[in-house]
């Protein structure tokens, strides 16, 4: 659907997720609390940064939904460069030295962090291009990471089970992998995989080094995995207590409205709300 520009009294909000292999928008009718335009590209495997952008320069040159005036944009970057820090021990100054130990910095890398409930901080790495393609864009606009997002969906939830709760959202390629406990982060983090065989190992090695039984632990689902995929059949062959998670969103929308559409853009959703 083609957002009309003649609705100016309208007002839209738009979030953009760029992923290490694509990236995505989804636009919110605020005077409606419409979900009005919802756009996933996918680019096979990962990309640069440098490649990422000239598509979605294109995809700016081409497409009218892009063309409007948002009075909110949030840009979204999911990658496997981030680590969290106990925020009694996080000192900005020092932000890059707490990646150093799990990610390659470059001098031209901008750190950046995200303040999380439960007293975290998401140290990460933006695509700096890409933030400078919408500064120009837009002006000031707000950015955090992907992960973010997640772990505080799933700290907001009521996880004082005794059972971990793994939740697993796919990106066809890679998956953010958050597990909590009575309450407590166990892990964050992201895996790139390849075969069946990647997307499960990761899973049950971290389960083996957490401790945590895969015939005991309820894993929830998100993103682009389904039923019928080779994904989920290998998982659901290790994994006991496996189900797909049903996200609540108080919108309404001009697109199918299914719960594919809200694990596939969680994220998206998540981010945008009116006041």
């Amino acid at each position: 659907m083609t957002i009309n520009k003649n609705e100016t009294k309208d007002i839209f909000k738009m979030s953009i997720q760029v992923r290490l292999n694509g990236f995505s928008f989804c636009v919110l009718n605020c005077t409606h609390n419409k979900i009005t335009w919802y756009k996933k590209i996918d680019l096979g495997k990962e990309q640069s940064p440098v490649k990422i952008l000239k598509e979605i320069e294109k995809w700016y040159s081409e497409e009218p939904n892009l063309q409007n005036e948002f009075q909110e944009v949030l840009v979204l970057f999911s990658n496997n460069l981030f680590t969290l820090v106990p925020e009694p021990f996080f000192i900005e100054e020092e932000a890059s030295t707490y990646l150093k130990f799990n990610t390659k910095i470059l001098k031209t890398d901008v750190v950046a962090h995200d303040i999380i409930s439960h007293d975290l901080v998401n140290v990460y790495i933006p695509y700096t291009n890409i933030n400078n393609f919408f500064f120009d864009k837009y002006g000031e606009f707000e950015f955090k990471h992907n992960i973010t997002v997640l772990i505080e969906a799933v700290l907001a939830k009521s996880n004082d089970s005794k059972n971990a709760q793994v939740y697993l959202n796919d990106y066809s390629g890679y998956y953010d992998l958050v597990i909590v406990k009575n309450n407590k982060l166990l892990l964050a983090n992201t895996f790139q995989y390849e075969t069946k065989e990647d997307f499960i190992y990761y899973l049950l090695f971290t389960a083996e080094q957490l401790k945590i039984d895969p015939s005991v632990f309820n894993l929830w689902l998100l993103g682009d995995i389904s039923k019928d995929s080779d994904n989920f059949n290998i998982v659901y062959t290790y994994v006991k207590n496996i189900d797909f998670l049903i996200p609540a969103f108080d919108l309404t929308s001009d697109l199918e409205q299914s719960e594919t559409f809200h694990r596939e853009a969680f994220s998206l959703l998540k981010t945008l709300k009116c006041e």
